[in-house]
C-alpha cells in the first residue's frame, strides 16, 4: 500500500473520531483498528500519538482558517471583518465541539513539531490565524495590537467554551442549541468587540 494514502487515511480516521465522539475516543489503537491496520502501523508515520493527533488538529485549523476567509470576503472595513472573523470562530467553535476541544489542548498536541518530514508544524498552522486577527485589529487603530488581538480571542474562546457547556445559556435564558443562539452570540461577540476595540462608531 502507497505510504502516502495510509497516512492520510489514519488521519481522516482521526477527524471521523474526534467529530463524532470528542477527544476522548482518539486512542492510537483504536484509530488503528478502525483504519483497518495493525496498531504498530500508525508509528511508521507518526512517531508518536502526540504527532498523529497534531496532524488530525491540523485538519481543523484548515478548517478554521477556510471559514476565516470566507468570512471576511464580503467585508471591506477592518471591524466588520473581525466581526465576520469572532462569528465565525464561535460557530466553528459550537458546530465542531470535539475538533475545537483537541485543537487547543496543548497538552495532547506535539505543538512544538516533529509530526513527520514531510508535514509542517502545528504551529505554522495556528500563527497565521493569529496573525491576520493582529493585522486587522491594528487597522481599527488598537495601541498595542497584538495584545489587544490576545484578549479578544481570549474573550471569544471563552464565550464559546461557555455557551457550549451550557453556562451562557443558562445565566441569558437561551436554549443552549434553541432558534435565539445565533441572535445572542452575535450580541456577545458584538460586546467583546465594543469591549477590546472601544465602541462601534458607526
Amino acid at each position: 500500500m502507497n505510504e502516502g494514502p495510509l497516512r492520510e487515511r489514519l488521519i481522516d480516521v482521526g477527524v471521523e473520531m474526534v467529530t463524532a465522539e470528542g477527544t476522548a475516543a482518539l486512542g492510537l489503537r483504536e484509530i488503528a483498528r478502525r483504519a483497518g491496520v495493525s496498531h504498530g502501523a500508525p508509528r511508521r508515520y507518526f512517531p508518536t500519538h502526540q504527532a498523529l493527533l497534531s496532524a488530525i488538529a491540523r485538519r481543523g485549523f484548515a478548517d478554521l482558517g477556510a471559514r476565516f476567509a470566507a468570512a471576511g470576503a464580503g467585508e471591506a472595513a477592518p471591524r466588520e471583518r473581525v466581526r465576520a472573523l469572532a462569528t465565525a470562530y464561535v460557530a466553528y467553535a459550537l458546530e465542531q465541539r470535539g475538533m475545537f476541544e483537541l485543537m487547543f489542548r496543548h497538552d495532547l498536541l506535539d505543538s512544538t513539531g516533529q509530526e513527520g518530514s514531510d508535514g509542517p508544524r502545528l504551529r505554522e498552522s495556528t500563527r497565521p490565524l493569529f496573525a491576520m486577527l493582529v493585522g486587522l485589529v491594528s487597522r481599527c487603530g488598537a495601541a498595542d495590537p497584538e495584545v489587544t488581538a490576545a484578549a479578544l480571542w481570549a474573550n471569544l474562546h471563552g464565550v464559546a467554551q461557555l455557551w457550549g457547556a451550557g453556562s451562557l445559556p443558562l445565566v441569558l435564558g437561551d436554549a443552549p442549541d434553541g432558534p435565539d443562539r445565533g441572535a445572542s452570540v452575535a450580541r456577545l461577540v458584538g460586546a467583546a468587540l465594543d469591549a477590546h476595540l472601544g465602541a462601534d462608531p458607526s
